[in-house]
């Protein structure tokens, strides 16, 4: 898959955006040769699988500017980076553990001029800081994750889904949704995109209660 299923998916991009999309793949196939951030036969399909993934959360909401966004275990830049390109009035705290996965996302980060992003080594019960939306994905089960980030958010909420948590998670989620115990929304992404890859795909939202 090339970079023109993400300007179908998303039109009126601006020719700034669509170069920092294009400019995805050569990044990622350079730097994963140095630092391996995506696994070898995921490097092939990295606009399916990592860059439209990521971008199924602007499927569910579209973010409004000034909203200020956590990405928790953010890996080599996903969904911050994807995100942080189609929303350039928004901000974005890119946190991992690992060190060498930051490494990647700051070069990625400064090669596409992206000003919205930091990129942190770090875990998500360190931030003091607090945001409108936490996203992430499927960094770990619901139930541990909602217990890191739980006081983490702003309390004045002006998207059109209120603060909360976005969760991009696969398969059969059954028995992780009812182990939460929390209250959620469930947005399939084979709704919103046409491939096969897509079939068991969804985002969790999770609205933080004040």
């Amino acid at each position: 898959m090339k970079v023109d299923t993400v300007f179908r998916y998303f039109p009126g991009l601006s020719e700034q955006q669509k170069s920092q999309f294009a400019q995805l793949e050569d990044l990622y196939r350079d730097w994963n040769e140095k630092i391996n951030v995506i696994s070898r036969k995921d490097i092939d399909e990295l606009y399916l699988r990592h860059v439209l993934h990521s971008l199924g959360i602007a499927r569910v909401v579209h973010f409004k500017t000034g909203t200020r966004l956590l990405d928790v275990g953010t890996g080599g830049g996903f969904p911050g980076i994807p995100l942080a390109i189609l929303f350039p009035g928004c901000s974005f705290h890119l946190v991992d553990s690992i060190g060498k996965k930051i490494k990647v996302v700051k070069a990625v980060q400064e090669a596409l001029g992206l000003k919205n992003v930091i990129a942190e080594q770090a875990r998500a019960e360190q931030l003091q800081q607090k945001y409108h939306f936490v996203i992430s994905r499927a960094v770990t089960r619901l139930k541990p994750f909602y217990q890191w980030v739980k006081y983490k958010f702003l309390h004045e909420s002006f998207n059109d889904l209120p603060n909360g948590i976005l969760y991009l998670k696969g398969g059969d989620l059954t028995d992780e949704l009812k182990e939460a115990k929390k209250k959620y929304r469930l947005f399939d992404l084979s709704d919103h995109y046409e491939e096969e890859f897509f079939e068991t795909k969804k985002v969790v939202y999770v609205g933080i209660k004040r």
